[in-house]
């Protein structure tokens, strides 16, 4: 079953790992709502769905034909994540509250994971870097994909419309574009006076824009300066479903991690680490597309 941090969190008696759970969250838009599958071993082989098999109707008599959809078998594997933290003895003992130091240092390195996380589910390539699993831009090549035009253009709410027309069955649970994006559509959005721009508060308390009912996701890692044709200056809006048979987090036993290594022999310190075994699969081709070419 796949679960969020935040779900999977609750099921935790370590005040640490909730804490860490919460920074990590907070930090990541994409975190916050994508549900991981935990796996047992160090792999997942599975069948990525490419085209439906599609129904037909039938008069009496007619001789059936068989409709299967088409499948790619992939093999995706769990990357280690994570960093270490050090908490200095001193700073320990001449500060009144230890637990207020450990945690702020454990919190400064949770996010660090958080966005070295969100950098690779939009960017990660493991042809480039091994360590590290393919991102949107590497699952999504060549597949979904629909462009303002041959050297890109300015945003426009048809092709938005067209984006999220891609994605099927259902609709997109997220629409996942960069800062600069958002500003133009917020823009179009002012200009034609339409009423399809909604603003909620999340169970977090934060602001969260909607797109004809589809929240916004805003990512610092989806890149302004792409090339499409002869425009360096593009950028992309990704739109996702999230979940089991379509877009999930793969994680190791007991998911994110943080873990007390001990005192240091080269200083006087106390090491935390945290960890995660994660990695991301693509089960079905049709629940993901992109529009790329997005210029200012």
């Amino acid at each position: 079953m796949a679960l969020t941090l935040a779900e999977a969190a609750k099921l935790s008696n370590d005040v640490v790992l909730q804490g860490v759970v919460e920074t990590v969250v907070k930090e990541s838009p994409i975190l916050d709502r994508l549900p991981f599958i935990e796996l047992v071993g160090n792999s997942l082989k599975y069948n990525r769905e490419s085209t439906q098999g599609g129904a037909a109707f039938y008069a009496v008599g007619d001789a059936w034909t068989e409709g299967t959809p088409t499948f790619t078998q992939v093999s995706t594997g769990l990357t280690i994540l994570g960093g270490d933290a050090d908490v200095d003895r001193y700073l320990a003992s001449t500060r009144n509250n230890v637990q207020d130091l450990e945690a702020a240092v454990i919190q400064l390195k949770a996010r660090d994971v958080a966005q070295a996380f969100e950098q690779a589910f939009v960017t990660g390539d493991s042809s480039l870097d091994p360590k590290q699993f393919d991102g949107l831009n590497t699952l999504l090549l060549g597949a979904r994909t629909t462009s303002m035009g041959v050297n890109g253009a300015s945003l426009t709410l048809a092709k938005l419309d067209e984006l999220v027309d891609l994605v099927r069955p259902g609709r997109p649970d997220l629409l996942l574009l960069s800062k600069r994006t958002r500003r133009s559509l917020m823009g179009l959005v002012r200009g034609a006076g339409s009423a399809f721009l909604e603003t909620h508060r999340d169970d977090l308390g934060r602001y969260v824009e909607y797109w004809n009912g589809i929240p916004l996701a805003v990512s610092d890692f989806v890149g302004d300066a792409e090339t499409v044709g002869t425009s360096t200056d593009c950028s992309s809006v990704y739109a996702l479903q999230l979940g089991e048979g379509r877009l999930a987090g793969l994680q190791g036993p007991g998911g994110l991690q943080v873990e007390r290594v001990g005192e240091l022999e080269t200083k006087d310190a106390v090491r935390w680490r945290v960890k995660w075994y994660v990695g991301l699969a693509l089960f079905s081709e049709l629940s993901c597309a992109r529009l790329n070419g997005v210029r200012p």
